[in-house]
């Protein structure tokens, strides 16, 4: 039976020193992320810049790769916040990557409308081209996998996010497709690879299918 990761381990919230990751670990937000954070906090008045602390640990978090517990404590200074409350936001959302990942991370939604859209067989493929399974990381530090939760695109099942990028409408020669370019250093376009534009039905327009009949329409004479 599948077991999500918060139940089978602690791994999701709590941290444990190791070599590349404590409080030692070196860090310091460049000039310019440094300027983006503060023309982030000024949006907040005097008293509630803790608000911006999740835009900030995004920005440490695109800067190093991943977002170790240094990056935590410079968040928390900058902040003026407990360090412990920094500490709950980076374990609460799964957006935040605590320890080294590849430069592509790799996920995979497995939530009941990918499932049923063959989101097995497209984990499977991805497993088979990269030759690691779920949590695991290329020799290359190119790519990590992860099987997630929703992601928000159930209409365009099944899907997969690569760092930024929403890749959906899956066939299983897509998967491999998309792996091997970002392998030869090329950026596939996101997006459906089906047909569609977006998110309209895969059959077509059931509705707004002729242009609209303008002020007036409907309404009676005598009004």
């Amino acid at each position: 039976m599948h077991r999500s990761a918060p139940v089978a381990s602690d791994h999701l919230f709590v941290h444990r020193d190791s070599p590349e990751n404590n409080p030692d670990t070196k860090f310091e937000f460049t000039s310019e992320n440094m300027k983006r954070i503060q023309d982030i906090m000024v949006n907040y008045p005097e008293g509630h810049k803790a608000a911006a602390v999740i835009p900030a640990l995004d920005i440490a978090q695109r800067q190093h790769g991943w977002l170790p517990i240094s990056a935590m404590h410079k968040v928390a200074e900058i902040l003026g916040m407990p360090k412990m409350r920094v500490y709950e936001v980076a374990t609460f959302y799964t957006m935040f990557n605590r320890e080294p990942i590849g430069k592509y991370h790799v996920q995979v939604c497995t939530t009941t409308p990918c499932m049923l859209c063959d989101a097995r067989d497209i984990l499977k493929a991805i497993q088979d081209n990269l030759k690691i399974k779920c949590g695991e990381t290329t020799k290359d530090n190119m790519f990590t996998l992860t099987e997630v939760e929703c992601l928000g695109a159930c209409v365009n099942a099944p899907m997969i996010q690569i760092n930024d990028n929403y890749y959906e409408d899956l066939k299983l020669s897509d998967v491999n497709e998309i792996l091997d370019d970002l392998k030869a250093g090329r950026v596939p376009k996101p997006g459906p690879r089906s047909s569609r534009f977006a998110c309209e039905p895969i059959t077509g327009l059931t509705s707004l299918t002729e242009p609209p009949k303008g002020p007036g329409f409907g309404v009676r004479d005598d009004l």
